[in-house]
């Protein structure tokens, strides 16, 4: 009986730490898209930022990643939506699961912000996936990290963090385009949503 009564109690402290770190993650989101809202570059008056979408938090799309460094990868001009290309190469190539899927996404490291002592540590990673064009932004989203980031050869990546670009909300800007080989074969229904209102 008294196996039992302790076998119980540490299967009950079990689920209430999961659920503590279930909420702390929540909590964490909730702060993260509050803060993305209100300093948004672009949509900055409170009734556009009503118009801002986003799926559900769900962290079955924070995902711990193995990272290949790729070295001597050649620079390549990444095409964006405007007239002007940006120059990025690959710096390393993410292996992940979501949902028993397997995926691959590379991440990109630009040549101009290389010239930035507070940004030449910084990593891209643009993706398409099967909700672009329908739930999501139709030229795809980004997420990004810094080198810090990795470690021991992993990357944790939180597609809830996932983001449109400035040309969701208007033009005039030159957003890259994700490469087709960051094309998810899956629907990523997590992060940020079409935007609701008009685009002119």
């Amino acid at each position: 009986m008294k196996q039992l009564f302790v076998a119980t109690l540490l299967l009950f402290s079990v689920i209430a730490g999961q659920a503590q770190k279930n909420n702390a993650y929540l909590d964490s989101m909730q702060a993260f898209r509050k803060d993305y809202i209100e300093t948004h570059g672009v949509v900055k008056t409170k009734e556009d930022q009503a118009f801002l979408q986003f799926f559900p938090i769900d962290a079955s799309y924070r995902v711990k990643c193995s990272f290949e460094r790729l070295t001597n990868s050649e620079w390549f001009p990444m095409a964006t939506s405007g007239t002007r290309s940006k120059m990025h190469r690959k710096y390393g190539k993410l292996t992940f699961s979501i949902h028993d899927t397997t995926l691959h996404l590379f991440v990109y490291q630009s040549q101009d912000l290389l010239q930035s002592a507070e940004e030449r540590d910084y990593l891209f990673i643009p993706f398409s996936d099967k909700t672009s064009g329908e739930e999501s932004y139709g030229a795809g989203r980004y997420l990004e990290c810094y080198i810090k980031d990795v470690r021991d050869g992993t990357l944790v990546l939180d597609f809830n963090k996932a983001y449109n670009p400035y040309c969701a909300y208007t033009s005039g800007y030159n957003c890259p385009i994700p490469p087709r080989e960051n094309d998810l074969p899956i629907g990523i229904r997590a992060g940020e949503r079409n935007y609701g209102k008009k685009v002119h």
